[in-house]
């Protein structure tokens, strides 16, 4: 049996890095030759204020260190920026705006030399041009003959650059580094959350979720409840990480057509039936309050489960149905306090189901 010190020597193997000086004046060039790709998706574009990317120029010029940078190199041999947007954006568009089709950035906010304020690069002299051109960040290559699996657990753990990643981000960026299996998923995930049927039925998710991807995680929290129950621990976020995980490491088979089409199938009815208010919870026949996730769960998979049966009866009965059943005490005993366990998650599931079977002999 292997030792410890062998397990980790073997595991250190499986990724192999290289740290290099890049000039920003290079980074400028790689970027505008299409030799650095820059993937919108890995951090929101530019989330930076105005004065926290001056700041960083006045920190370059002033030969303060910069964070290091993280780049992948695709089979191609291009690189690709996973860590560091904030930071080598701010340069870029400081130096070359047109390269990102944006405005000149005019330095603001700069408190240790404030005479920089409201001068653009080419304001500056060809000396301070140059320092900042010349200046260096470290950067860490994540070499292509490293092994997906690790390429994928290291993005998870990367500090990306002081900014916090909400929790689909992240999984939608470590996809990337599985491949094109995880482009694959992440994609679909996408593209059902843009589904007209599903942004129906979810338009009482709040705006603040939606700019966290939380449109995207609703579309994992479907298939994760539809296919894999039996991974959720009490953790939905854990729960959630391991389901796309085994995914995208193939450990759990994903059938994209059969999986489309029930996405389709399902959020379609629920838009015709339930529509905007398809998963808030009622008092009465009025909607109350914003999106219930136990409700989101147990009314999606639940429903599907009888879908075939009840499929022919009119909608306005099975709107009625749900809106009942969502409001009896047998079904709040299930998504109330302690409703993240596996017992209450199934019940809510099955209890939606239950009742629209009973519409079959009504």
């Amino acid at each position: 049996m292997a030792s410890l010190e062998e397990i980790i020597d073997n595991k250190i193997g499986e990724v192999r890095t290289e740290a290099v000086d890049f000039s920003f004046g290079e980074i400028v060039n790689l970027y505008s030759d299409k030799e650095l790709i820059i993937q919108p998706e890995y951090q929101r574009l530019f989330r930076w204020s105005n004065e926290q990317r001056s700041r960083l120029i006045e920190s370059i010029l002033l030969e303060l260190p910069i964070p290091q940078i993280f780049v992948i190199e695709r089979e191609n041999a291009v690189f690709e920026l996973i860590d560091g947007l904030q930071r080598v954006s701010s340069v870029i568009q400081f130096i070359n705006p047109n390269a990102l089709n944006l405005e000149p950035l005019t330095l603001q906010g700069c408190d240790l030399v404030k005479e920089l304020n409201e001068n653009k690069f080419d304001d500056l002299s060809l000396r301070l041009r140059l320092t900042i051109k010349r200046s260096s960040v470290r950067t860490v290559v994540i070499k292509r003959q490293s092994k997906s699996m690790l390429r994928y657990a290291m993005f998870k753990r990367l500090n990306t650059g002081g900014e916090i990643l909400d929790p689909q981000e992240i999984r939608n960026c470590s996809a990337r580094m599985v491949g094109e299996d995880g482009i694959r998923f992440y994609s679909f995930i996408q593209e059902k959350a843009s589904h007209s049927a599903f942004t129906n039925c979810i338009e009482t998710l709040a705006q603040v979720e939606k700019e966290k991807k939380g449109d995207e995680e609703l579309v994992l929290r479907f298939l994760a409840t539809k296919n894999a129950r039996n991974l959720f621990k009490g953790s939905v976020q854990d729960w959630l990480d391991n389901y796309m995980e085994k995914v995208l490491l193939n450990k759990i088979d994903f059938d994209y057509k059969k999986e489309d089409d029930e996405f389709n199938k399902i959020f379609e009815f629920l838009s015709n039936t339930l529509g905007e208010g398809a998963f808030v919870k009622y008092r009465g026949d009025k909607p109350i309050g914003g999106l219930a996730p136990a409700y989101y769960e147990a009314i999606t998979v639940g429903t599907l489960n009888a879908l075939d049966q009840i499929c022919n009866i009119p909608s306005e009965p099975v709107k009625q149905k749900i809106i009942d059943t969502v409001q009896t005490e047998e079904f709040r005993n299930n998504t109330g306090s302690g409703a993240n366990k596996l017992s209450k998650l199934e019940g809510r599931i099955k209890i939606i189901q239950d009742a629209l079977l009973e519409l079959i002999n009504e």
